[in-house]
């Protein structure tokens, strides 16, 4: 019986893993010394996960023992989550239900919870499309947006190659001053592997550009309208550009898109990311977390990056045995347009419209440079921890044009004590601030701050009344 209770089932979670390493059955199999279909069998929780096998798996993948520890996995969340929805409520179905499922089926019990997100996707994009007056062409933003969120905001090849490069260029991410300073460290590898020269140019000469690799005279030009922190990411990013191509393309091509400029706009956004790589290499950074409490303002300084460079990559570290907090981010102007965001699955975003106005982000334009924590709660019961804080854009030099938008960086509760930010808080009295999506597809009543009716409930409409709140609905 001692023996039976240490056999270790993890199918769910062992599938999850091999496929973020990008790695199939037969792959995995050829390194493990074992057959493919006794990996499948294990995947598929009809055999138990050998203590050998484990050893050899953390050893082969460099992974942390802890990614297989026991608790909750995150299928098993997502699909109590799916059988939580009020279309289900007659079927009664438990925890031991969803236990039953992954534990018989676990393949069967990821179709259902990807199904669930399909159909909560497809709700939402319905009736965003009723809001805008019926259905558009593919928005490339969207297949954009929508191309990162399947990946969770996680590309394991680009890490690694961003990790690679950081090595090369000396730079060892986060220890200090970089040997000869990272610009000089570019300016070398530009040199001798491209034969270019890696000039800061007045921004009357660069004629509004930030960043233009001149063929013509070989070199690359960064703007000096920039701060440091935005020449060095202008600067990795076009080494990226040049050296990171194939990856890029690879990546990129092996996702559907209805449009080309999505698909453009993915590998710009995959360009990005594996620039943050650099900058930030995973181990150091995943270490820099755990020495600083997640504090932005301090791994911006250790990093020499920008308050909204380290949010950005604070949204990535998902990888197996090392994951981050998983975070979500929005960024905002003030008049509430959405520029960025980042949920993987996190945060229920809205693909068009603003967000919420009871969300402090809005709060900080009047608070400049200053961050404010902020507990919300949607409508569904799912409760959040975020922070914001304003950022600026554009060029320096008075009377340039600048860009000043907020920024919002968030998680769930459960995970909110590992943030600096949480120091003092009290999570457990204090009412969390209830909000919405967007107001068009917040069911709440009695919200006085609302600027449209919930696209699925009926107006009532009594001239003879005026009521606190904008709109009046029925629920029927």
């Amino acid at each position: 019986m001692a023996a039976e209770s240490r056999r270790l089932f993890i199918g769910p979670r062992l599938r999850r893993i091999r496929r973020e390493l990008g790695l199939t059955q037969a792959q995995m199999a050829a390194d493990m010394e074992v057959s493919a279909s006794y990996i499948t069998l294990i995947e598929r929780n009809q055999r138990p996960l050998p203590a050998d096998l484990l050893l050899r798996l953390a050893e082969t993948y460099a992974l942390d023992l802890s990614v297989f520890s026991s608790g909750e996995d995150e299928t098993f969340a997502q699909l109590e989550a799916a059988l939580a929805d009020p279309i289900f409520q007659e079927l009664s179905v438990g925890r031991e239900d969803v236990r039953d499922l992954l534990s018989a089926n676990p393949a069967m019990g990821e179709a259902v919870a990807a199904l669930y997100q399909s159909y909560r996707a497809s709700q939402s994009a319905v009736m965003e499309a009723r809001a805008a007056g019926g259905s558009s062409p593919a928005d490339p933003l969207e297949e954009a947006r929508e191309f990162i969120a399947a990946a969770r905001n996680y590309f394991p090849a680009l890490d690694e190659a961003g990790e690679e490069t950081a090595r090369a260029l000396s730079i060892a991410g986060g220890s200090g001053p970089f040997p000869g300073g990272l610009m000089e460290a570019l300016r070398e590898r530009f040199k001798k592997r491209h034969a270019l020269t890696l000039r800061i140019l007045p921004a009357d000469i660069m004629v509004g550009a930030y960043r233009r690799h001149d063929r013509h005279r070989a070199q690359i030009a960064i703007s000096e309208a920039l701060d440091q922190a935005s020449r060095v990411f202008q600067a990795v990013l076009q080494l990226i550009l040049l050296e990171q191509g194939k990856a890029l393309d690879d990546t990129v091509n092996a996702a559907p898109f209805d449009s080309d400029a999505g698909r453009r706009l993915a590998r710009a956004a995959l360009a990005n990311y594996a620039a943050g790589a650099v900058i930030f290499p995973y181990e150091r950074f995943h270490a820099s977390l755990g020495d600083l409490k997640y504090d932005i303002e301090a791994l911006s300084r250790r990093f020499g990056a920008s308050f909204e460079q380290v949010c950005h990559r604070l949204t990535t570290m998902q990888r197996p045995g090392k994951e981050g907090v998983p975070f979500f981010f929005l960024r905002i102007d003030a008049a509430g347009n959405v520029s960025k965001r980042f949920s993987a699955g996190v945060f229920p975003f809205a693909r068009y419209g603003g967000s919420c106005p009871l969300w402090n982000i809005h709060e900080t334009f009047r608070t400049p440079h200053k961050i404010i924590s902020q507990t919300v709660q949607l409508p569904d019961g799912e409760t959040y921890f975020s922070l914001a804080r304003t950022v600026h854009g554009g060029e320096a030099g008075f009377g340039a044009p600048k860009a000043e938008r907020a920024v919002a960086l968030g998680c769930e509760i459960k995970h909110a004590r590992q943030l600096i930010y949480s120091q003092g808080l009290d999570f457990e009295t204090a009412a969390p601030t209830p909000i919405g999506v967007t107001c068009r597809l917040c069911p709440r009543p009695g919200c006085a701050a609302r600027a449209h009716p919930p696209l699925e409930r009926r107006l009532i409409i009594d001239e003879h009344r005026r009521m606190a709140t904008p709109f009046s609905f029925a629920f029927d």
